[in-house]
């Protein structure tokens, strides 16, 4: 194999999807030990370089901008890339513009998924959605490593330590919402209200010692929640929004719990990094796709015949949502 020394990754979404790429980086890494790495994402992912040492330099591209500005950001992104000199790309994304953009960064090794426009590639691969996503973002690496996939993994860093009277293994964290870019698209992936009202009462109702996480994006949902006094003032309630400083804290916090329940959103993937024990609740969304088989998760759904179907079906809820009334006991049994 050649030795690259300048590697460009590039894989756009949210913080979740890029936890879900870090298998891929570790595997190029450990195959180029010596290559610099740079990762192309989103903004609103920068977040991830306090998950890994694994990234070199980030390169942040708005692709969401509305109208004429994102074509100039992706404009913008191809001559400042050039300029980098990279031997090597690798991308997801399945458009047709992955590998017209990728040729005209102009690096000699340009491997991406196949589509229409694949002969632009050096290295193709055929895209295998029907699998777990860390893997197949994995799937990019093996045209030029020989490492082995495993799950993605942080590894806890920085001086932490429980307050509020927590001990190791003997609290719950709960992580209720999703970002609000998703609600904003009509991809609704939590239930309502009245779910986590009468699970977080049933919780403290069986002794159970309960830490509350969320940040602005969980704003509404959390003042909501907290204007339950029985939830609110209770000795075992713990109310952790907006307190987590980073996305490592809260790593710690759910790596130290004795359950995490949480949705399909960033959090749930944080979980499963730290292999932590969990209860994922899933809706429209595909759990097959979302979370590894691992004796640690638990999936919670409401099987209702047309489930999953967002994304391969529907690119968003449909007018009920049946899938999200999801019975609040399903977790409440499984916990002692």
């Amino acid at each position: 194999m050649k030795d690259y020394k300048n590697i460009l990754l590039i894989n756009y979404g949210g913080i979740g999807d890029e936890i879900l790429f870090l298998p891929t980086i570790k595997s190029v890494k450990e195959q180029y030990k010596n290559a610099k790495i740079t990762l192309a994402l989103e903004p609103r992912s920068k977040s991830i370089v306090n998950l890994t040492n694994l990234i070199d330099e980030t390169i942040c591209v708005d692709i969401k901008a509305k109208g004429f500005k994102k074509y100039l950001n992706i404009l913008s992104f191809i001559l400042k890339a050039r300029k980098k000199h990279f031997d090597c790309i690798i991308s997801s994304g399945k458009s047709p513009f992955v590998a017209i953009i990728l040729y005209l960064i102009g690096a000699k090794e340009r491997i991406g998924y196949n589509s229409k426009t694949g002969y632009l590639l050096t290295k193709k691969v055929e895209l295998n959605d029907n699998q777990y996503a860390a893997k197949m973002y994995h799937d990019l690496a093996k045209p030029i490593v020989e490492v082995e996939y495993k799950d993605p993994k942080i590894n806890i860093i920085g001086d932490f330590e429980l307050k509020d009277n927590l001990e190791k293994n003997q609290y719950i964290c709960i992580h209720p919402g999703v970002s609000k870019m998703s609600i904003s698209k009509n991809i609704l992936k939590c239930p309502k209200l009245p779910f986590w009202r009468e699970l977080i009462e049933g919780l403290l109702n069986k002794n159970q010692t309960i830490v509350l996480l969320g940040t602005n994006d969980d704003k509404e949902l959390i003042e909501e929640i907290l204007k339950n006094e029985k939830i609110k003032n209770h000795p075992n309630f713990k109310n952790y929004f907006n307190k987590t400083k980073s996305i490592m804290e809260m790593a710690f916090l759910m790596k130290n719990s004795k359950y995490v329940i949480c949705v399909d959103s960033a959090p749930l993937h944080v979980g499963v990094c730290v292999n932590a024990k969990i209860f994922a609740i899933f809706g429209p969304t595909n759990e097959k796709k979302l979370v590894p088989e691992n004796e640690n998760i638990k999936v919670i759904t409401n099987n209702v015949n047309c489930r999953p179907c967002l994304w391969h079906k529907r690119m968003s809820n449909c007018d009920n949502s049946m899938c999200l009334n999801i019975d609040y006991n399903e977790i409440l049994d499984k916990i002692n």
